[in-house]
This record gives structure tokens, C-alpha cells and sequence, in this order.
């Protein structure tokens, strides 16, 4: 059985101690939980202990969550899984966050299908930030993240609020906080032109350290809060 609240405990120490090392304020880093597949009582547990800030990767699971926890309105829903076309307006009308927007089709989607009477929809810009072809993302060496910045400023749905990666799984510290350093840069290069850039997305369990040694303002948890899941 999951001891969540420990669970969280233990991560919020290792936040505070990696922020440390490196002179951070550990405040400055959000834990966000990823609850896929994870039971409502399990989000339960950890509302209790002191989380409201979810993530969800597939969207009509994280519907029915959120239906099922409306009383409690301080939680924060993130999605951070692709967005099919076909799935943009359940993400558009039940999310606070959006973590994958990759390309401005997508982010037209979500503007148009945001329901005029909750506030503007986040929004981070997913970055393929190690060039992998299996995963989504823009590619940095090119004109595409720029253009997309300026595509979405201009979405009246929309708030630009910073950046996402998941770069490739490579267990050399190093190697790990020189390719996080490598998205830092952009973001920092953005933060000082757009007033509302103030969230980097980056570290999960197994490089959460490396993650807040670059610079990461958002750290994605899940198996270290909830456990190894269960997919069957």
C-alpha cells in the first residue's frame, strides 16, 4: 500500500535539499503530481497532505476525475499529454494548464474552444529539446519555437506561460543538467521579452535533481508520490 502522504513529504525534501545545493529558494519549484491512472481516492490522499496541482495525460480520464473531485476547488488540473485534435475541447473547457502545445494548429484549437466565462487557458510550448523523432515537440534549431511565441501571444484564449521538455533518459548527471542548461537558456532568452513567461517544465523522478539544478520552476512527480503503476 502507497503511504502518499510520506510519499510527498519525501519528494518536497529532496525539493528543498536540490534547491538548496544550488542556491535556490525551494519555493520557487512547484511540485506537480502526475495522477494517470491513479485512483481518485489516491488524489484524495494527497489533497489531504497538502497537493492540489495534478497532472493528467489522456483527457477523458482526467474528466472524469475532475467531475468526481469538483468540491474540492482548489485543485489545479494540468494536462500534460499530447492533444488530439479530436480531444482539444475536453482539454479546452475542463483544464486550468495545457503542457504540449507543439504547433499552432493545436493552440487555435484550444483558443477557439475556451469557454468565454473561465479565465485564459495556460499554456506551455512543448520543446523537443533532445531531437528525438519519437516524441513531440518543437525543434529548437529552427524558426519554429519564435514564431510559435509570437503566434500565441496574439490568441485572446490564450496565456503564453513558458516552456515544456522531456529530453531523452540518460542516466549521466551531467549529461542530464547540460541538456536541461540547454533549454534554460531559452527560456531565460524569452522570460526577458515576454512579462508573462514564468514557468520551465522540466524534471520527473529519475532526473528531478538534475532538473532544478538548471533551473526548472516545475517538477512532474508521480511514480515517487503514488507508486509504480498498475496498467492492467
Amino acid at each position: 500500500m502507497n503511504d502518499v502522504k510520506n510519499n510527498l513529504k519525501r519528494v518536497h525534501e529532496r525539493i528543498a535539499d536540490a534547491a538548496k545545493r544550488c542556491g535556490r529558494i525551494p519555493r520557487e519549484i512547484k511540485l506537480l503530481a502526475v495522477s494517470k491512472t491513479r485512483s481518485t481516492n489516491m488524489i484524495v490522499e494527497a489533497i489531504t497532505a497538502g497537493q492540489y496541482a495534478f497532472g493528467e495525460n489522456y483527457a477523458q480520464e482526467g474528466i472524469k476525475k475532475i467531475a468526481q473531485l469538483a468540491k474540492y476547488r482548489e485543485i489545479e488540473w494540468h494536462f500534460i499529454g499530447p492533444v488530439q485534435s479530436n480531444k482539444s475541447r475536453l482539454v479546452a473547457e475542463n483544464f486550468s494548464w495545457c503542457h504540449t502545445v507543439d504547433c499552432l494548429r493545436i493552440a487555435k484549437r484550444l483558443n477557439e474552444q475556451r469557454p468565454k466565462y473561465l479565465p485564459l487557458l495556460n499554456v506551455l510550448i512543448q520543446v523537443n529539446i533532445s531531437n528525438e523523432s519519437s516524441k513531440s515537440g518543437v525543434i529548437i534549431n529552427t524558426n519554429a519555437l519564435e514564431e510559435l511565441v509570437k503566434e500565441i501571444l496574439i490568441l485572446p484564449g490564450l496565456c503564453l506561460r513558458g516552456l515544456m521538455a522531456i529530453p531523452a533518459l540518460k542516466q549521466d548527471k551531467e549529461y542530464q543538467i547540460a541538456i536541461f542548461r540547454r533549454m534554460t537558456n531559452i527560456f531565460n532568452a524569452l522570460q526577458k521579452r515576454y512579462s508573462k513567461i514564468d514557468t520551465l517544465s522540466l524534471g520527473m523522478s529519475n532526473d528531478m535533481e538534475a532538473a532544478i539544478f538548471a533551473g526548472s520552476t516545475l517538477v512532474r512527480i508521480g511514480t515517487d508520490i503514488f507508486g509504480l503503476r498498475d496498467y492492467r
